[in-house]
């Protein structure tokens, strides 16, 4: 039976380093500088309306600090839904098309340097070769002058007609979307971008805190992208949680926190791919999430699969792989699996060891589904569609009894960071555009 005591921090962490190969303590050097009043910006930018097409949905209101940076929701509604986290529903005089196809990520550390990929199939990444450095669906033009890939990822929400733009041509930003005018003059980010300059209050600021505004240039949308990145930057940085002072010698775990690190690191093989200090190889992997809602595919698609990592790269080796997500603060992001399919964190990590019998016995109840009329299980309901999930699944050899789920769950918990969780900034009294804000 394996050993699950640690009595002393001073005499287990040198042996506990060398057997599990623990990860380095994370420093300043992990990070990105970033400029305060820039992120102080940000922060406005992110609780704020305005940059929605109707002026009702911010960032915020799919990654809120109340839900772990994420909603609380297995997949999220945007335009057309009222409330916030699993409160949230739809709006009757402007019903949703459709659900989020993904759970909405949380946002902790993604100013460190190792986050060179986003979004659950990575079809955004870092890419120097490219004149922008970065590479995404859009057309080249439109990927240059944002400072970073946290910075460019901003650009989807905002256009995305179930997100943040809108159904079709109810609003100025929605039309110029559906019209395929997003740069220049009349673009849907010009249009975004003269309602910030039209506001005095911003206006101000953004020349406060960007020298080449002072001196006349227009407020660009990268201007705003980049300032939302520099906020989530500075916001939740998670480094300072418990698992974390236990690795610069500060502090030890409980008897159960120890034993779930050794599965964890050990026996288990949960490190094969959540490596590192943030405990993500930032990699791709099929673990067989049960899928349902509207799946990732086109307009003109009426199907609801999601073939993830395989849409990107067009390589069928990659279908229904998605990437491995970063585990700080996991213990308040739930639901899980990039479709929210699992309420709870325990029996997520069930499912995860065993995705082919979880798809077998998924029991439909998990989800947290927001109500609207629409056909969630279209995948679910076809044998065809779930084999086809669960053939190239990965699966682990090593069971794991309840005793040993509770024990990593407990050590997960040391991963939480409180000061990362409430913010560093917190949520704004109130934003420039005088629009309500998400609480």
């Amino acid at each position: 039976m394996r050993s699950i005591y640690i009595l002393s921090l001073a005499a287990i962490a040198p042996l506990a380093a060398h057997a599990l190969d623990l990860p380095a303590p994370v420093t300043d050097d992990a990070y990105r500088p970033v400029n305060r009043a820039e992120a102080e910006l940000g922060q406005l930018l992110f609780y704020d309306p305005i940059l929605s097409g109707n002026r009702n949905i911010s960032c915020a209101t799919c990654h809120h600090p109340k839900f772990g940076t994420a909603d609380g929701v297995s997949l999220s509604l945007g335009e057309g839904g009222i409330g916030l986290g699993p409160d949230r529903r739809a709006d009757p005089d402007n019903l949703p098309e459709q659900r989020i196809p993904r759970n909405a990520p949380g946002l902790f550390n993604l100013g460190a340097h190792e986050f060179t990929v986003m979004f659950h199939d990575g079809r955004i990444e870092v890419d120097k070769e490219l004149p922008g450095g970065i590479r995404t669906p859009m057309d080249e033009d439109m990927n240059t002058g944002f400072a970073t890939l946290l910075s460019a990822q901003t650009m989807f929400p905002v256009l995305s007609a179930d997100e943040m733009a809108g159904h079709y041509s109810e609003n100025d930003v929605s039309q110029a979307v559906r019209q395929g005018r997003i740069t220049g003059e009349g673009g849907a980010w010009d249009i975004l971008s003269q309602r910030i300059a039209e506001n005095p209050i911003y206006a101000h600021l953004f020349k406060s805190v960007y020298p080449d505004i002072e001196k006349g240039h227009a407020i660009m949308f990268t201007d705003i992208s980049n300032a939302i990145g520099a906020f989530i930057e500075l916001e939740w940085r998670s480094d300072q949680s418990l698992f974390d002072r236990v690795l610069r010698g500060e502090a030890e775990m409980s008897p159960d926190a120890t034993a779930g690190m050794e599965l964890f690191y050990g026996d288990a093989g949960c490190a094969t791919c959540h490596s590192g200090p943030f405990q993500t190889d930032h990699s791709f992997h099929n673990m067989g999430v049960p899928q349902f809602g509207p799946g990732k595919a086109a307009r003109f698609e009426t199907h609801a699969r999601d073939l993830g990592r395989a849409r990107v790269t067009g390589d069928d080796a990659d279908a229904y792989a998605f990437r491995t997500p970063s585990l700080r603060n996991v213990t308040k992001t739930a639901p899980y699996g990039h479709t929210g399919a699992y309420r709870g964190l325990g029996d997520f990590i069930r499912a995860h060891v065993d995705p082919v019998n979880a798809l077998s016995s998924y029991n439909r109840v998990e989800p947290v589904l927001p109500a609207l009329e629409v056909e969630d299980f279209w995948v679910m309901d076809r044998p065809e569609e779930v084999d086809a999930i669960r053939t190239s699944a990965k699966s682990f050899t090593q069971p794991l009894s309840d005793l040993e789920v509770s024990q990593l769950v407990a050590f997960l918990a040391t991963l939480e960071d409180p000061d990362a969780i409430e913010g560093r900034l917190g949520i704004p009294q109130q934003v420039p555009s005088g629009l309500p804000i998400d609480r």
